[in-house]
Protein backbone atom coordinates (compact mmCIF):
# COMPACT_ATOMS: atom_id res chain seq x y z
CA UNK A 1 0.00 0.00 0.00
CA UNK A 2 1.35 3.28 -0.90
CA UNK A 3 1.97 5.57 2.18
CA UNK A 4 0.09 8.94 2.44
CA UNK A 5 1.98 11.75 3.62
CA UNK A 6 0.09 15.18 4.16
CA UNK A 7 1.06 18.67 3.27
CA UNK A 8 -0.97 21.25 5.46
CA UNK A 9 -1.18 24.64 3.92
CA UNK A 10 -1.87 27.73 5.93
CA UNK A 11 -3.17 30.83 5.04
CA UNK A 12 0.47 32.46 3.42
CA UNK A 13 2.00 29.08 2.88
CA UNK A 14 4.45 29.10 -0.01
CA UNK A 15 5.99 26.02 -0.80
CA UNK A 16 3.42 23.30 0.10
CA UNK A 17 2.97 22.41 -3.60
CA UNK A 18 6.69 22.21 -4.02
CA UNK A 19 6.63 19.71 -0.83
CA UNK A 20 3.33 17.93 -2.18
CA UNK A 21 5.76 17.12 -5.14
CA UNK A 22 8.76 15.92 -3.32
CA UNK A 23 6.58 13.52 -1.80
CA UNK A 24 5.11 12.11 -5.01
CA UNK A 25 8.44 11.74 -6.63
CA UNK A 26 9.93 9.70 -3.22
CA UNK A 27 7.05 7.57 -4.19
CA UNK A 28 3.99 8.56 -1.64
CA UNK A 29 0.80 10.05 -2.21
CA UNK A 30 0.35 13.55 -1.27
CA UNK A 31 -2.54 14.22 0.79
CA UNK A 32 -3.37 18.06 1.27
CA UNK A 33 -4.59 19.18 4.17
CA UNK A 34 -5.90 22.67 5.14
CA UNK A 35 -5.16 24.61 8.23
CA UNK A 36 -8.85 24.69 9.59
CA UNK A 37 -9.67 21.26 9.64
CA UNK A 38 -8.65 19.29 11.98
CA UNK A 39 -9.00 15.50 10.97
CA UNK A 40 -5.97 14.58 9.13
CA UNK A 41 -7.70 11.64 6.69
CA UNK A 42 -5.75 8.79 7.62
CA UNK A 43 -1.92 10.32 6.57
CA UNK A 44 0.69 8.26 8.09
CA UNK A 45 2.79 11.71 8.07
CA UNK A 46 2.54 15.44 7.48
CA UNK A 47 4.55 18.01 6.11
CA UNK A 48 4.67 21.05 7.55
CA UNK A 49 6.00 23.63 4.85
CA UNK A 50 7.59 27.10 4.31
CA UNK A 51 6.14 29.93 3.67
CA UNK A 52 4.76 32.82 5.80
CA UNK A 53 1.96 31.14 7.65
CA UNK A 54 -0.85 33.82 8.49
CA UNK A 55 1.74 36.60 7.87
CA UNK A 56 4.33 35.86 10.09
CA UNK A 57 1.95 38.41 12.06
CA UNK A 58 3.31 38.09 16.24
CA UNK A 59 6.42 36.06 15.07
CA UNK A 60 6.63 33.47 12.98
CA UNK A 61 4.66 30.17 13.17
CA UNK A 62 2.69 31.85 16.43
CA UNK A 63 -0.93 31.81 14.54
CA UNK A 64 -0.32 28.47 12.70
CA UNK A 65 0.35 26.63 16.18
CA UNK A 66 -3.02 27.55 17.34
CA UNK A 67 -4.46 26.09 13.67
CA UNK A 68 -7.58 23.32 14.22
CA UNK A 69 -5.17 21.01 12.10
CA UNK A 70 -1.86 22.04 14.40
CA UNK A 71 -3.85 20.25 17.24
CA UNK A 72 -4.41 17.55 16.20
CA UNK A 73 -1.10 17.09 14.64
CA UNK A 74 0.54 18.07 18.09
CA UNK A 75 -1.39 15.27 19.38
CA UNK A 76 -0.47 12.55 16.58
CA UNK A 77 3.34 13.37 16.87
CA UNK A 78 3.12 13.48 20.82
CA UNK A 79 2.06 9.35 19.99
CA UNK A 80 4.62 8.77 17.11
CA UNK A 81 3.47 10.33 13.41
CA UNK A 82 6.48 11.48 11.65
CA UNK A 83 6.08 15.34 11.28
CA UNK A 84 8.67 17.21 9.35
CA UNK A 85 8.83 20.88 9.66
CA UNK A 86 10.40 23.12 6.87
CA UNK A 87 11.68 26.98 7.13
CA UNK A 88 7.80 28.23 8.20
CA UNK A 89 7.40 24.71 9.28
CA UNK A 90 10.43 24.13 11.87
CA UNK A 91 9.15 27.47 13.25
CA UNK A 92 5.89 26.26 13.67
CA UNK A 93 6.99 23.47 15.53
CA UNK A 94 9.09 25.05 17.94
CA UNK A 95 6.20 27.31 18.36
CA UNK A 96 4.05 24.26 19.30
CA UNK A 97 6.62 23.16 21.71
CA UNK A 98 7.53 20.10 19.97
CA UNK A 99 10.68 21.24 19.34
CA UNK A 100 12.60 23.40 21.79
CA UNK A 101 14.45 26.94 20.94
CA UNK A 102 13.26 29.24 18.60
CA UNK A 103 14.40 30.88 15.67
CA UNK A 104 14.86 33.92 15.40
CA UNK A 105 15.97 37.07 12.92
CA UNK A 106 19.15 36.16 10.89
CA UNK A 107 22.26 37.69 12.61
CA UNK A 108 23.35 40.17 9.75
CA UNK A 109 19.17 41.49 9.58
CA UNK A 110 19.08 40.44 5.65
CA UNK A 111 17.30 37.54 3.82
CA UNK A 112 19.71 35.25 2.99
CA UNK A 113 18.63 32.86 -0.33
CA UNK A 114 21.56 30.70 -1.42
CA UNK A 115 22.68 26.93 -2.52
CA UNK A 116 23.78 25.25 1.21
CA UNK A 117 25.90 22.75 2.20
CA UNK A 118 24.74 20.91 5.54
CA UNK A 119 26.38 17.96 7.17
CA UNK A 120 23.86 15.18 8.12
CA UNK A 121 24.83 14.45 11.72
CA UNK A 122 22.01 12.01 12.94
CA UNK A 123 20.87 9.47 10.86
CA UNK A 124 18.44 7.41 13.75
CA UNK A 125 15.36 9.83 12.74
CA UNK A 126 12.28 8.48 10.65
CA UNK A 127 13.35 11.66 8.10
CA UNK A 128 16.99 11.17 7.49
CA UNK A 129 17.68 7.32 7.95
CA UNK A 130 18.93 7.40 3.91
CA UNK A 131 21.60 9.40 4.81
CA UNK A 132 24.80 8.64 6.11
CA UNK A 133 26.46 9.66 9.11
CA UNK A 134 28.72 12.54 8.37
CA UNK A 135 27.07 12.99 4.72
CA UNK A 136 27.64 16.23 3.06
CA UNK A 137 24.46 17.39 1.12
CA UNK A 138 23.75 20.80 -0.89
CA UNK A 139 20.02 22.29 0.20
CA UNK A 140 18.65 25.68 -0.93
CA UNK A 141 17.88 28.11 2.52
CA UNK A 142 15.90 31.37 1.74
CA UNK A 143 14.94 32.93 5.40
CA UNK A 144 14.59 35.89 6.73
CA UNK A 145 14.08 34.68 10.55
CA UNK A 146 16.48 31.46 10.57
CA UNK A 147 18.76 32.01 13.06
CA UNK A 148 18.01 28.98 15.89
CA UNK A 149 18.76 30.03 19.20
CA UNK A 150 18.20 28.33 22.64
CA UNK A 151 19.79 28.62 26.18
CA UNK A 152 23.03 26.82 26.93
CA UNK A 153 21.31 24.07 28.74
CA UNK A 154 19.33 23.11 25.97
CA UNK A 155 21.89 22.77 22.79
CA UNK A 156 23.93 20.94 25.16
CA UNK A 157 21.07 18.05 25.63
CA UNK A 158 20.86 18.57 22.09
CA UNK A 159 23.87 17.77 21.24
CA UNK A 160 24.63 14.97 24.45
CA UNK A 161 21.34 13.54 22.78
CA UNK A 162 22.50 13.30 19.09
CA UNK A 163 19.37 15.53 18.62
CA UNK A 164 21.10 17.70 16.18
CA UNK A 165 20.30 16.18 12.96
CA UNK A 166 22.07 18.41 10.50
CA UNK A 167 24.59 21.81 10.50
CA UNK A 168 25.85 24.47 8.31
CA UNK A 169 29.17 23.61 6.43
CA UNK A 170 30.84 25.99 4.30
CA UNK A 171 29.43 29.33 6.57
CA UNK A 172 26.36 29.94 8.25
CA UNK A 173 23.81 31.87 6.64
CA UNK A 174 21.64 33.28 9.28
CA UNK A 175 23.78 32.71 12.51
CA UNK A 176 22.28 30.05 14.42
CA UNK A 177 23.93 28.60 17.38
CA UNK A 178 26.48 25.90 16.63
CA UNK A 179 25.61 26.03 13.02
CA UNK A 180 22.51 24.09 14.04
CA UNK A 181 20.29 23.52 10.62
CA UNK A 182 17.54 20.90 11.91
CA UNK A 183 17.19 19.26 15.06
CA UNK A 184 14.89 16.52 16.00
CA UNK A 185 12.87 15.41 19.51
CA UNK A 186 13.78 12.58 21.68
CA UNK A 187 11.46 9.99 19.73
CA UNK A 188 13.08 11.08 16.24
CA UNK A 189 9.43 10.96 14.71
CA UNK A 190 9.96 14.94 14.61
CA UNK A 191 12.22 16.85 12.84
CA UNK A 192 12.74 20.52 12.20
CA UNK A 193 14.99 21.90 9.41
CA UNK A 194 15.54 25.54 7.85
CA UNK A 195 16.72 24.45 4.65
CA UNK A 196 14.54 22.95 1.94
CA UNK A 197 14.79 19.85 1.25
CA UNK A 198 11.65 19.93 -1.04
CA UNK A 199 13.39 22.09 -3.52
CA UNK A 200 16.22 19.25 -4.27
CA UNK A 201 14.74 16.92 -5.45
CA UNK A 202 14.65 17.20 -9.24
CA UNK A 203 17.66 18.33 -11.85
CA UNK A 204 15.72 20.48 -13.55
CA UNK A 205 14.59 22.84 -10.41
CA UNK A 206 17.06 22.05 -7.92
CA UNK A 207 21.06 22.64 -6.88
CA UNK A 208 21.11 18.70 -6.39
CA UNK A 209 18.86 15.95 -5.98
CA UNK A 210 20.11 15.42 -1.96
CA UNK A 211 16.85 16.42 -0.20
CA UNK A 212 15.04 13.29 -1.96
CA UNK A 213 16.53 11.17 0.69
CA UNK A 214 14.28 13.53 3.63
CA UNK A 215 11.00 12.33 1.65
CA UNK A 216 12.43 8.57 0.84
CA UNK A 217 13.72 8.50 4.66
CA UNK A 218 10.03 8.65 6.08
CA UNK A 219 8.89 5.84 3.58
CA UNK A 220 11.84 3.66 4.86
CA UNK A 221 10.42 4.60 8.28
CA UNK A 222 6.97 3.88 7.59
CA UNK A 223 7.71 0.37 6.11
CA UNK A 224 9.45 -0.39 9.26
CA UNK A 225 6.95 1.12 11.75
CA UNK A 226 5.23 -1.51 13.84
CA UNK A 227 1.73 -1.96 12.22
Amino acid sequence: MTARVGVVTFPGSLDDGDAARAVRIAGAEPVRLWHGDPHLHGVDAVVLPGGFSYGDYLRCGAIARFAPVMQTIVDAARGGLPVLGICNGFQILCEAHLLPGALTRNQHLHFRNRDQVLRVESTGTAWTNAFQPGQEVLIPVKNGEGCYVADTATLDQLEAEGRVVARYVGGNPNGSQRDIAAITNPAGNVVGIMPHPEHAVEALTGPSLDGLGFFTSVLKHLVGAPA
